[in-house]
């Protein structure tokens, strides 16, 4: 946002310094048309009314360039003064209002996406360093688990860690629910009654969060034990359909 607001203030400073310049030209060089004869005295009065003084001028010059009215501004001047402010106009209401605008505003535009990108790029990395400090964790709490050493846990250790209501807090404090002990390991399990340092973590990685999430990896785990156990029946069926086919 800092950013952003910075662009519109420099962008907005330019543009001022352009009014500035454009006012000062046309008060100056209407100076003469003030004192010129041939000019009626209601065309001067109205010379001096928008572009007499310095300020005058540049207010005009504001209201020309935001209002969107800036015919009123340059049609008495081209048809009462002299045509040649016509070219002035053009060039002024084409560069200003039209180009200088589209380009201040392609430059906030990009200067507020270069910043939401590089504010997204850093939310992404906060979630990678989450996620790894997560696993860490789960990493700390396996290692405690393992009683036995060998790097795999079993139902009964997994029991045993989780009798400790500390261990509890804390792996609610990591958003996994340990209400159903039993259920939990067997989440975590591929079916082999024991879950060995990478299920854990990747299975926790999916457990965390809301219970919604935790029925979407129960479905998902009953359907691989389902999957397992039609492939084992497909692998002990097939020399016998073999047979039959023969």
């Amino acid at each position: 946002v800092t950013a952003s607001f910075a662009a519109l203030f420099w962008s907005m400073v330019l543009l001022s310094a352009v009014m500035l310049v454009a006012a000062l030209f046309l008060c100056q060089v209407l100076q003469t048309s003030l004192l010129d004869p041939t000019v009626d005295g209601a065309t001067k009065e109205w010379v001096y009314r928008y572009y007499g003084t310095p300020s005058r001028s540049l207010w005009s010059v504001f209201e020309l360039t935001f209002s969107g009215g800036w015919p009123n501004y340059a049609r008495p001047l081209v048809e009462e003064v002299n045509a040649g402010y016509a070219a002035f106009f053009a060039v002024y209401i084409a560069g200003v209002t039209f180009a200088m605008f589209r380009i201040i505003t392609a430059l906030f535009l990009k200067d507020t996406l270069t910043v939401a990108s590089a504010d997204m790029e850093e939310m992404i990395h906060e979630k990678m360093r989450d996620k790894a400090a997560f696993a860490q964790k789960l990493l700390d709490f396996f290692m405690a688990a393992d009683i036995s050493g060998d790097g795999y846990l079993t139902v009964e250790e997994f029991d045993a860690i989780l009798q400790d209501e500390r261990v509890k807090a804390y792996l609610s404090i990591l958003e996994l629910d340990t209400f159903q002990t039993r259920q939990l390991f067997e989440m975590l399990d591929d079916g082999d009654q024991k879950v060995s340092m990478e299920e854990f973590v990747k299975g926790a990685l999916r457990l965390k969060g809301q219970a919604r999430s935790r029925d979407v990896v129960a479905m998902m785990h009953d359907f691989n034990k389902l999957s397992k156990k039609i492939d084992a029946m497909h692998t002990e069926l097939q020399p016998a359909l073999t047979q039959f086919s023969i």
